[in-house]
């Protein structure tokens, strides 16, 4: 069954703030496009097979990792909730408060 999917305003906001990062970066939209799809296409997957993802150690929170990025997401009886999109080169202690 594929559940419903709900983005954190924070999972939200970490989002258009890689992409905007990379569009700036590199001075146009490509790159930036192809990854937000690739974001869009594991939610699409986490959404149908919520358990895909790995734990984080002690929570009850998963994450599956594309590239150098954490979608950071807890599933409910009848939602996923995307938390955070976490690049993981941070520091990790700034990912769980």
């Amino acid at each position: 069954m594929v559940k419903r999917v709900i983005w954190s305003r924070k999972a939200i906001a970490d989002r258009i703030s890689i992409l905007d990062y990379w569009q700036k970066r590199i001075g146009s939209t490509s790159y930036s496009a192809r990854l937000d799809a690739e974001i869009r296409r594991v939610v699409k997957m986490i959404a149908q097979y919520p358990a895909i993802g790995r734990t984080l150690e002690g929570r009850h929170e998963r994450f599956f990792v594309i590239s150098h990025y954490l979608i950071v997401y807890a599933e409910k009886p009848d939602r996923i909730e995307i938390l955070h999109v976490w690049d993981s080169r941070r520091n990790p202690d700034t990912l769980i408060p």
